[in-house]
């Protein structure tokens, strides 16, 4: 009989304390997932503004991009390479319409979908993200293009 009492009043107080645990949580990853908006956006404005000084704030230094080119094949640009795209149009404002369409983040990681709409074309990018100390950075790129 003690020990159904005392189980009975281990599970009462479990229950208690496990939804303020799971309060406590809550707020810390409501934090990571606007910290990880927020770096996609600089990313984002980046694009919009041909602004490679935002992409230094947003990709971890060594990020590859990667996408299939159009024989087939796995194509790979590093940073410096990617950038380098940029310099004829700094600062000149894109048309188009760029959104973030998801984001899962799962403790340190997450994962994010942008959509790029242009008039003639269309880019769907999956960057990865990792928390580094308290910044989040995207340290990987994919993306596909197709015409509009």
């Amino acid at each position: 009989m003690l020990r159904l009492a005392f189980t009975t009043a281990l599970g009462v107080v479990l229950s208690v304390m496990a939804p303020a645990r799971a309060v406590s949580q809550a707020p810390a990853a409501t934090d990571d997932k606007a910290m990880v908006r927020a770096t996609v956006e600089r990313y984002l404005h980046g694009l919009k503004f041909n602004d490679t000084t935002d992409f230094y704030r947003a990709f971890w230094p060594d990020a590859k991009l990667l996408f299939i080119k159009r024989d087939g094949s796995l194509g790979q640009l590093s940073q410096a390479e990617w950038y380098r795209g940029f310099a004829a149009s700094a600062g000149k404002e894109e048309q188009g319409k760029l959104e973030i369409v998801s984001v899962d983040v799962a403790g340190t990681a997450a994962s994010v979908k942008v959509m790029e709409t242009y008039a003639t074309s269309v880019y769907i990018d999956y960057l990865n993200l990792l928390r580094i100390g308290q910044d989040w950075r995207i340290v990987n790129k994919i993306y596909m293009s197709r015409p509009r």
